[in-house]
C-alpha cells in the first residue's frame, strides 16, 4: 500500500510517498520519495500580509504536478495541509479553494497546535527511552512549534511566531521571545533531564553537517558551532563550500539561532534527531484514519530524502 501527504510550508512545498507493509507484526513505513519545491510562500506574507500573485501561481503548478504524481503512484490515500505562511495570509483561504478547484486536493489550513500534534504523531520518543523527558522542536519558517513528553505522556505543547523567515525579515522583536522563553524555563526548573527531538529540514541539514551519526543527536555544543561557522559563510559560499541549496542557504542561520535558544533555554545537552516532520505525521494519522490502527513502526532512513 502507498500513502502520500502534502505539506505546503512557509519556505518549501513537499509530496512525501510512503510504502506502508506489515512485517512480523510490525507496520513498516518506508519513504519511497519526497519532492520538495521552494514556493517560499512566507516571503509573501510575513512581508506584505498576503500571498502574491506569482507565488500563488507557483504554488498552483505545483499542486498540479503533485497530483498527477499521486495519480502515476496509486496512492490509497493522502493528507494534505499548510502551516503559518497560508494560515496568516489574508488570501490563504481563497488559495486553498483554488487548488481544490483546480487539482481535487483538500487542504487543511492547520493551527500551530494542530501543527504540534501532527509532528508528535510521529512518536519517536517511544523509540528511545520512554521514561526520559523529551521535548519536540519544529522550527520553520514561520513558527516554531514545541511539545514536552514525560515519560510516554503528552506535558504540554505550544506553537510561537518565531521563525527563520520572519527573523530574516527581521520581523521578531526581543518580547516577542519571552513567552518562549517563559515556557522552556518553567520546564528546565521541573525537570532533571530533557532531551531534544528536533524536526524539520533545518535541523535535519544541520545534523548532517555538524551531528553525532553513531547516535543520530545534536549537541548543543556543535549547534552553537554550526551557527558561529555558517554565519562566518557569505550566502555564496554556504552554496559553493557547504553544499546548502538556495533555499536553504539563508534560512539555515535564523534556524540555528533559535534552535541554540531553545536548547539553551529549557537545559537541553542533546537533541536527536530522527529525520522526521510534519509530512511524515500526516502520514501517521492518515494511516490511522483509514485502518483504526495504532502505529507500531520500524524507521528506515534515506540520506538522499
Amino acid at each position: 500500500m502507498k500513502l502520500a501527504s502534502i505539506d505546503i510550508g512557509s519556505n518549501a512545498a513537499r509530496l512525501l510517498l510512503v510504502n506502508v507493509f506489515e512485517h512480523n507484526y510490525k507496520t513498516v513505513f518506508r519513504k519511497e520519495s519526497l519532492v520538495r519545491v521552494p514556493v517560499r510562500l512566507g516571503f509573501d506574507t510575513f512581508s506584505t500580509g498576503e500571498i502574491s500573485l506569482a507565488r500563488t501561481d507557483n504554488l498552483l503548478k505545483t499542486m498540479v504536478a503533485f497530483k498527477y504524481l499521486m495519480e502515476v503512484h496509486d496512492v490509497q490515500g493522502y493528507k494534505a495541509c499548510a502551516t503559518a505562511a497560508m494560515r496568516e495570509a489574508k488570501n490563504g483561504s481563497d488559495i486553498v479553494k483554488k487548488i481544490h478547484a483546480l487539482t481535487g486536493i483538500q487542504v487543511e489550513i492547520v493551527s500551530g497546535r494542530r501543527e504540534a500534534s501532527i509532528i508528535y504523531s510521529n512518536r519517536v520518543e517511544e523509540q528511545l527511552n520512554h521514561n526520559n523527558t523529551y521535548l519536540y522542536i519544529d522550527i520553520g519558517g514561520g513558527s516554531t512549534e514545541l511539545s514536552l513528553f514525560h515519560k510516554g505522556k503528552v506535558i504540554d505543547t505550544a506553537s510561537f511566531p518565531i521563525g527563520t523567515i520572519r527573523l530574516l525579515y527581521k520581523q521578531v522583536r526581543e518580547g516577542d521571545w519571552l513567552p518562549m522563553k517563559k515556557m522552556l524555563k518553567k520546564i528546565s526548573d521541573t525537570y532533571t533531564t530533557i532531551y531534544g527531538i528536533g524536526t524539520g529540514g533545518n535541523i535535519n541539514k544541520l545534523y548532517k553537517l555538524f551531528g553525532n551519526t553513531k547516535d543520530h543527536s545534536l549537541s548543543r555544543k556543535s549547534v552553537r558551532e554550526a551557527y558561529q561557522i555558517i554565519s562566518g559563510y557569505s550566502f555564496t559560499e554556504r552554496v559553493s563550500i557547504l553544499g546548502l541549496k538556495p533555499d536553504r542557504a539563508d534560512v539555515i542561520v535564523p534556524a540555528a539561532e533559535i534552535l541554540l535558544l531553545v536548547t539553551k533555554w529549557a537545559g537541553i545537552e542533546k537533541t536527536f534527531v530522527p529525520k522526521i516532520g510534519l509530512a511524515d505525521g500526516l502520514i501517521h494519522e492518515l494511516f490511522n484514519e483509514l485502518y483504526n490502527k495504532p502505529v507500531t513502526e520500524i524507521f528506515y532512513e534515506d540520506d538522499k530524502l
